[in-house]
């Protein structure tokens, strides 16, 4: 039978709708822009601004703010943890379960359903008193559906996302910022505690020296029994710091060694330098204040997820609208009976579905996912409150402690000259042993919240740099996951190249 010229144009007729369809399509939802946080471009840095390297800002800095302190031991104990720790590794598998999300997002595209079947049937029947009847019969079909994305909600769940790819890799370089702040943190918690021992170790040995000769005096009977017991007391007050110091120093080895995915313990390349507090100076600020913060990768991956949602209210307004599809389907028939037809099918066309009577549940579903992003807003605002918070908090830190350095030094070096004072007087008989035993115990504290204060002025310092967000930029020129993981899950599935693609530059954004 000859076709029908309305027949021979249908396939024509089709594309052409698809055409138009495809030119009107449209993208609803809101487009998502940064948010304003209105106090933010007035803010100066708060009291950044006290701390005197911050007073120069220039462009340009070496993000690897630990080097400053010029201990090699540091450094490679940074760079260990920054790509051993299991959290980072756990971080960097996040960004290739990103990766694979966005790979479906973008799948969604391209024609939704594309289906190939076939099938093989062998039939027979066998009559009484006649001849046995059979025949087989084989099918083959492929069948394709592509809901056309008039709406958008397909593009607006790739840039949902995409979005949430770029917060998984901004959550992975605020993991590399945490290690290296609590590696330095601790590694100058160890050195502290090891300065403080010693010094417990030193009054301790002074102590018992006075001890001993209050104990010579009493036997000889040149002093009183009151000498012997003060100075008794206070040797054995001395002592009984040691342990609590030693306890102190032991935790703090742990908690550095499992930051590094090792045994608890000591680490033997920390026996070199022993007792020597890292110090260092604040180099000067690379951005504004304002422009600091945003870099942060806290407030990055919170404004990255607020993108993501956004997006998530544009998939959900696109439900309330019509889907339009094209439908297509090709078939080929045969049968291996006598005088049956093979046969070929085929069929185009477009197809409309629209929820109408749905109740209220898709426009309540768009409620949801805009509270949702609401929700997602007001954490966006606080965590750019609290990276401010943390800066002016670190920054205070900073400088007031180096202002209480100053003074502790000069308490020192006079409770040290009224040790010597004290001991000469009362061997020359000017003074009794109760102004030697105030005088120790004086040095000893002195010396202690010195040492615990230099401690502390290490400790702001690596707080501000911290707080100011520094220290993951070069961990994206390194690879994501090393050899053997990479290994083990290319074997497991086809991961193509998504484990080995390296991470955007450090400018690159949703």
């Amino acid at each position: 039978m000859r076709s029908t010229p309305l027949l021979r144009r249908a396939p024509r007729a089709a594309g052409f709708a698809a055409a138009l369809l495809l030119a009107g399509c449209t993208t609803v939802g809101p487009d998502f822009q940064r948010p304003r946080v209105p106090w933010l471009d007035a803010w100066t840095g708060g009291s950044l601004q006290t701390v005197p390297a911050a007073a120069q800002r220039a462009r340009g800095n070496a993000p690897e703010w630990w080097r400053n302190f010029g201990d090699p031991v540091l450094d490679a104990l940074v760079a260990e943890a920054q790509r051993a720790n299991p959290n980072v590794r756990t971080a960097g598998l996040r960004i290739m379960e990103a990766r694979a999300q966005l790979g479906i997002a973008g799948s969604t595209l391209y024609p939704q359903v594309q289906q190939a079947g076939g099938d093989v049937l062998w039939a027979g029947e066998r009559r009484a008193g006649g001849k046995d009847i059979s025949a087989a019969t084989a099918s083959a079909s492929f069948k394709i559906g592509w809901e056309l994305d008039f709406w958008g909600r397909f593009r607006r769940g790739i840039e949902s996302a995409d979005a949430a790819y770029f917060a998984s890799i901004a959550q992975y370089d605020d993991l590399q910022v945490l290690m290296a702040a609590q590696v330095a943190s601790l590694y100058c918690a160890i050195r502290t505690l090891e300065a403080r021992l010693a010094i417990a170790h030193q009054n301790a040995a002074l102590q018992k020296r006075s001890l001993d000769i209050a104990q010579r005096l009493f036997q000889g009977g040149a002093d009183s029994e009151l000498d012997v017991a003060q100075a008794s007391a206070q040797y054995l007050a001395t002592l009984s710091t040691i342990p609590v110091l030693e306890t102190g120093l032991r935790q703090a080895q742990n908690a550095l060694s499992t930051l590094l995915a090792r045994p608890p313990g000591p680490l033997p390349e920390m026996a070199a330098g022993r007792e020597r507090i890292p110090q260092a100076t604040l180099e000067a600020v690379v951005d504004l204040p304002a422009d600091m913060l945003r870099r942060r990768p806290d407030v990055r991956a919170a404004e990255s997820l607020l993108a993501a949602q956004s997006a998530q209210i544009g998939v959900s307004t696109a439900d309330l609208y019509p889907s339009i599809s094209l439908l297509g389907v090709l078939g080929v028939s045969a049968t291996s009976l006598s005088g049956a037809a093979n046969s070929f099918t085929w069929g185009l066309g477009p197809s409309l579905v629209w929820n109408v009577f749905d109740h209220g549940r898709l426009a309540n579903a768009v409620l949801v996912q805009d509270a949702r992003f609401q929700q997602l807003y007001e954490q966006y605002q606080d965590a750019v409150l609290r990276a401010a918070r943390e800066v002016d908090d670190a920054a205070v830190g900073f400088v007031k402690t180096g202002e209480q350095i100053t003074f502790l030094t000069g308490a020192t070096r006079a409770a040290q000259r009224s040790v010597e004072i004290a001991t000469l007087q009362y061997k020359e008989g000017l003074a009794d042993f109760e102004r030697v035993i105030d005088t120790q115990r004086t040095l000893f504290v002195q010396q202690d919240q010195l040492v615990t204060t230099q401690g502390n002025l290490t400790q702001n310092l690596v707080a501000l740099y911290k707080a100011m967000g520094g220290g993951w930029e070069p961990a994206r020129a390194r690879p994501v996951l090393d050899d053997a993981t990479r290994e083990a899950m290319q074997k497991r599935s086809d991961w193509k190249g998504l484990l080995a693609a390296p991470l955007p530059p450090a400018e690159a954004r949703p």
